[in-house]
């Protein structure tokens, strides 16, 4: 993908199907004599032109919008055009199709191609040349596909915050501090002569502890962000009728499972995603945990217990009004034992109503018919995905992310050790330094591979 970014690209920038307005849009070095082409006129810079936009013979595929911005001040970097059409499939594809034939033809003053090798442009291709091209840096690319995929309110504010600087703010804040403790080492390798104690005198033990303090505190911030982005999985397991499928219904305040008193009624999984104080929370309902003879329910129950495998957090179902069931409870207690132990699980008590009995005194107590309960699940799922309510300004982090800070905060112990230790060692002492700002930069993609940026721009719209 880096060994075209120089190529003319095209491609429509809205979402597929019908609609009002659809977009196509163009990047190259120059796009003003294909302008000229498309739309029979002259463009004036960042101003809406109204008009046609004209076939090889000239007559109008279609009416509207007409933008240039030429380069540098433009979302690439480079001269882009939109063209801001009637929103059929029909009428953009015939706008892309004539952007790429009139790209080929010649031009009359130079007697060349107007714009050669103009091609469709490839998934996030326009965002990554306003990478490339020192527009936006890494996270803030990455901001915009996760501001587009945003499922809470809360997300895409958080991916706005992203988008405007926020995250690669803190970052070079921390890439700073880092640098000016780096010269301190520098200094006392390049004079060992001099009998000045630099680390001493700039008090290096003090900087340090501060800037493992903040990268902490933009780690605990990047985690946050991520659990708005990703969301946590939540898998409902127990036997057959412990309330999984009312359960699910109740947390998304719809009818999504068939709920009956026939065990088994839920043969497969149920998906559905739900939002808690702006966090994604995924719950899966599964069928109900048991030996069978069906066949398919033995299947439902396979994908039962891969889902279990692969939470974020298990709620294990326990019926109340069976709770005086030896062999009922002798069942929940083997089931107990095969769940998979680094999971957390949060052990449920449901059909509270239908139980005035004693209660056991460990689980969460419910009842999804008259909500019992439920305020106090909602916290402590978010209890266990370790969000905090009260965090100001948390923008969009990735996985990636997470694992570069938790490389920073490792080489900043390295260093300590080295500088804290009984023969301080200057030169690992400046290598753990070194390898702390690399992880850094590969937050921002100054220090990153082609192959991961590949990767991260493939993910994105065509279009975008």
């Amino acid at each position: 993908m880096l060994t075209r970014h120089r190529d003319p690209i095209v491609a429509v920038a809205t979402a597929p199907g019908r609609g009002a307005v659809g977009i196509v849009r163009l990047s190259a070095g120059q796009l003003a004599p294909l302008a000229q082409t498309l739309c029979g006129r002259s463009l004036v810079p960042r101003q809406a032109t109204y008009g046609p936009f004209l076939d090889r013979t000239g007559t109008p595929i279609d009416h509207g919008l007409a933008i240039y911005f030429p380069a540098p001040h433009s979302f690439t970097g480079e001269d882009v055009l939109e063209l801001q059409a009637h929103g059929g499939p029909v009428v953009l594809q015939l706008l892309v199709a004539r952007c790429i034939e009139a790209g080929a033809e010649l031009d009359p003053v130079h007697g060349r191609a107007i714009l050669p090798g103009l091609r469709v442009a490839d998934p996030g291709e326009f965002s990554q040349r306003a990478f490339l091209n020192n527009k936006i840096d890494l996270p803030q690319a990455e901001a915009i596909a996760d501001l587009i995929d945003a499922s809470t309110e809360a997300a895409a504010r958080s991916a706005s915050r992203s988008l405007s600087g926020a995250f690669s703010t803190e970052v070079h804040a921390l890439r700073d501090r880092l640098i000016q403790l780096r010269m301190l080492v520098e200094a006392t390798l390049d004079f060992p002569e001099e009998e000045i104690d630099f680390l001493r005198q700039a008090d290096a033990q003090g900087q340090l502890a501060a800037l493992q303090q903040a990268t902490q505190a933009v780690r605990q911030k990047a985690q946050q962000g991520s659990l708005l982005r990703e969301g946590i999985k939540v898998v409902i397991a127990g036997q057959p009728n412990a309330g999984k499928s009312s359960l699910l219904n109740a947390l998304a305040g719809a009818e999504l499972a068939i709920v009956t008193p026939i065990a088994g009624t839920t043969r497969d999984k149920i998906e559905q995603t739900i939002q808690i104080e702006g966090v994604p929370v995924h719950v899966v309902d599964t069928a109900g945990l048991r030996d069978s003879h069906d066949e398919i329910e033995q299947i439902g129950v396979r994908r039962a217990w891969q889902e279990i495998v692969d939470a974020d957090a298990i709620l294990f179902m326990h019926d109340l009004t069976r709770c005086d069931d030896a062999g009922y409870v002798t069942q929940d207690a083997a089931l107990a034992e095969q769940l998979p132990p680094e999971v957390p699980r949060i052990e449920v008590w449901s059909k509270a109503d239908l139980h005035k009995a004693d209660v056991p005194d460990h689980g969460l107590v419910l009842s999804t018919k008259t909500g019992q309960g439920m305020q106090n699940l909602r916290q402590q799922l978010l209890a266990l995905a370790g969000w905090q309510p009260a965090t100001e300004g948390v923008y969009m982090a990735r996985e990636r992310h997470l694992q570069a800070l938790d490389r920073v905060q490792l080489h900043l112990n390295g260093a300590e050790s080295h500088l804290l230790g009984k023969a301080t060692s200057i030169e690992l002492l400046a290598e753990e330094l070194r390898l702390g700002q690399n992880a850094l930069s590969e937050i921002t993609g100054e220090f990153t591979s082609d192959d991961l940026l590949g990767v991260i721009f493939s993910r994105f719209c065509i279009g975008k």
